[in-house]
């Protein structure tokens, strides 16, 4: 090719850029044992990116925007953990086919 022997002038040569120091994200920080509790609350709702109480009695007061685990969860009377129901085993006496 005609441009193999090419070498630009000195004054058009960059200096070669040095590696730029990327501070790492800091950890972010262990959940308030309120939120814990609020988000494995069975009340625990989340709409359009927030989250909120919807259980009857708290949601007039705190509603959706203003709802803080902190003010509302470590001592919530109305707070019931989320169980997923279990199978429970046929009695051996049971010989209907379901």
């Amino acid at each position: 090719m005609i441009f193999d022997d090419f070498e630009p002038p000195p004054e058009l040569i960059l200096p070669a850029a040095e590696p730029q120091h990327v501070p790492e994200a800091p950890p972010e920080p262990e959940p308030s044992a309120a939120v814990a509790r609020f988000k494995a609350c069975r009340w625990h709702a989340e709409e359009e990116h927030q989250e909120y109480c919807s259980n009857r009695d708290v949601l007039p007061y705190a509603g959706k925007l203003g709802f803080t685990a902190a003010a509302w969860c470590p001592d919530c009377a109305l707070y019931k953990l989320r169980r997923t129901p279990r199978k429970h085993p046929r009695p051996d006496d049971d010989d209907y086919d379901y």
